[in-house]
């Protein structure tokens, strides 16, 4: 099993002793993800902490009239999951779906408690991980009622350059919440000038 990208991760924010490297490979179990294949359908509980080792997936609703929304993509260390559903335990909403092959490591709840529990330094990069998700979140919905759309694309080139060629046009149109012909339009644009 492949957890040293997980244990290189953590040990960027807080160095680990041997006692909590072994309590990773304990906790995370590892799993390889075909290409289309989910690891979370609408109307499950999320069950897992998600760190993507390799690959490409990405989170998404899919509103009444069957349209698909965007919320999340994630690859090589970092982390995916639907958090409501995870701490609820109610049926999630979401889908996530693996967009390449991938290989994943996973973590219970149960087994994520006992993390925090034992070994303190995890309560707190989880903690500081969370914080962060939230001043991302925020800055998107900042960013989702106060830019243009062509801003909003802009700044999703400059954040994520590296999904360019991982992700379709279609699922960033989505992400940005635009259609996909019009995302087009904007590209054409901003080529020409």
């Amino acid at each position: 099993m492949t957890t040293q990208p997980l244990i290189d991760y953590f040990e960027n924010h807080l160095p680990l002793n041997d006692e909590e490297k072994s309590a990773v490979k304990d906790c995370f179990k590892e799993r390889r993800v075909r290409r289309r294949q989910f690891i979370l359908q609408e109307g499950e509980i999320c069950r897992h902490s998600t760190f993507v080792v390799e690959g490409c997936f990405r989170m998404y609703m899919v509103d009444e009239k069957g349209k698909e929304h965007n919320l999340q993509f994630a690859i090589e260390n970092w982390w995916i999951g639907d958090i409501g559903s995870f701490h609820s335990e109610k049926p999630s909403r979401l889908y996530i779906e693996s967009i390449e092959n991938s290989v994943i490591l996973q973590c219970e709840k149960e087994n994520q408690l006992k993390l925090f529990v034992n070994y303190p330094k995890f309560n707190r990069i989880f903690r500081v991980l969370a914080e962060n998700a939230m001043v991302s979140l925020q800055n998107r919905i900042l960013r989702n009622i106060s830019s243009t759309a062509e801003e909003r694309y802009l700044d999703f080139v400059e954040r994520y350059p590296h999904f360019f060629n991982r992700i379709s046009n279609v699922q960033i149109a989505s992400y940005l919440g635009v259609t996909p012909e019009f995302l087009s339009s904007i590209r054409k644009k901003l080529a020409e000038s």
